[in-house]
């Protein structure tokens, strides 16, 4: 049995040395980026929002968060990454015999848009959806609002990694030059 494990081995690493994953890299940012601040419509603190904002700054993009002492001093113009709109909905998908809904689809859907210090659009406004099912039993409702939040955080983090992934792909595109 152990001679069989080397040649196994040595053929499951060419197998998947063929098979073409590679590790995803951080995200490009333009190299006249500049400051960046996230901003969201309509609240004053948004998840999405700080997510996105440590998104960047993993990238490599310089904050600037525009609250109190933090605000940038400097008269440079700032990039800002604008969440115009988040919107939460639940669709009842499955009903049962009596006519309660068991099982829900959540969907969160988000308008953005990323300018750059100049004013103009570095990413236009864009919507993003996402959903998921979720089962809700209406006998037993004490898990069916934990659950809700759980998959409501999952939907944040993924929606944040949708919207740095966009912005990756339009500089990555070539319609601005990225950083190096």
């Amino acid at each position: 049995m152990t001679r069989f494990r080397l040649p196994v081995l040595a053929i499951a690493l060419i197998v998947l040395s063929g098979c073409g994953f590679h590790l995803r890299s951080k995200i490009a940012l333009p190299a006249d980026l500049g400051p960046v601040r996230v901003t969201a419509s309509g609240s004053s603190y948004s998840e999405l929002a700080t997510s996105v904002a440590r998104g960047l700054q993993a990238a490599g993009a310089t904050l600037d968060t525009g609250i109190g002492e933090e605000r940038s001093t400097s008269k440079e113009p700032i990039a800002t990454l604008q969440i115009v709109s988040e919107r939460w909905g639940d669709l009842p998908i499955a009903i049962d015999a009596v006519g309660r809904a068991q099982e829900y689809n959540l969907r969160y859907a988000v308008v953005f848009v990323f300018k750059k210090a100049d004013g103009t659009d570095l990413v236009p406004r864009q919507v993003v959806e996402l959903s998921r099912d979720y089962v809700s039993q209406p006998d037993n409702a004490t898990g069916t609002t934990t659950e809700r939040e759980v998959l409501a955080d999952e939907l944040r983090r993924e929606m944040a990694a949708s919207i740095l992934r966009r912005v990756d792909g339009v500089v990555r595109s070539g319609q601005v030059n990225p950083a190096r």
